[in-house]
């Protein structure tokens, strides 16, 4: 293990232990309930592209999709590299504020780290804008990976790498496909579907037509 990178985790669970409770509690809070909140995001992006166009539904259809793809990427690479949590690895590291997950949940790259990292990327994909909003959660969330404890830096700027690659990539390959799709798949009978994927933009008024001719 790089000795700066141990350092470094070293100082900051010195620097959490340090903080006042209510930052620790925080902290302990938002590492799992951060998730909850890129989840509330890819539904608020779903509900606003039902009256977009087909590609604006299946970029933000895929936003999710690509997370989870993502995150799988993250649990094959666990198991290849099998790297024991510094919670239990380093010596005379200070304790750490979350329980230190037991031996066989290996900790690079960090699963919350790809997850925030392809969350923030894809759903800067259906709206830009939200890159301001996605981009610090997601540097938070991994920070408080290892503020937290269970986490090298090098886990979560790994996962936070490996999360933005994944998202490119599969928004990328899957963004052709799933427009043909929601454009097909909003003619359909079904009412369950139509209201899925919604209505689409609305159509423009014939004399809104003509006066742009």
């Amino acid at each position: 293990m790089n000795s700066e990178d141990t350092a470094l985790y070293r100082d900051i669970t010195d620097f959490a232990l340090d903080t006042p409770n209510w930052v620790q509690h925080g902290a302990e809070i938002w590492t799992e309930a951060g998730l909850l909140v890129f989840a509330g995001l890819f539904a608020a992006a779903w509900w606003c592209a039902r009256r977009g166009s087909p590609r604006a539904f299946a970029i933000a259809a895929l936003a999710p999709l690509a997370t989870a793809v993502a995150y799988v990427c993250s649990e094959v690479l666990k198991s290849a590299v099998q790297e024991e949590r510094p919670c239990r690895a380093v010596t005379g590291a200070a304790a750490s504020l979350a329980a230190c997950p037991p031996h066989g949940d290996w900790s690079f790259p960090s699963n919350h780290a790809t997850i925030a990292g392809a969350a923030a990327v894809s759903l800067a994909l259906v709206r830009r804008a939200l890159l301001w909003l996605t981009a610090p959660l997601a540097l938070l969330m991994a920070f408080s990976r290892v503020f937290v404890g269970v986490h090298y830096p090098h886990d979560v700027m790994a996962g936070l790498a490996l999360g933005t690659l994944v998202a490119l990539l599969a928004v990328r390959l899957g963004r052709g496909p799933m427009t043909r799709l929601a454009g097909a798949m909003r003619t359909s009978p079904a009412p369950a579907v139509r209201w899925a994927l919604g209505p689409g933009p609305a159509p423009v008024p014939r004399y809104e037509t003509h006066a742009r001719r």
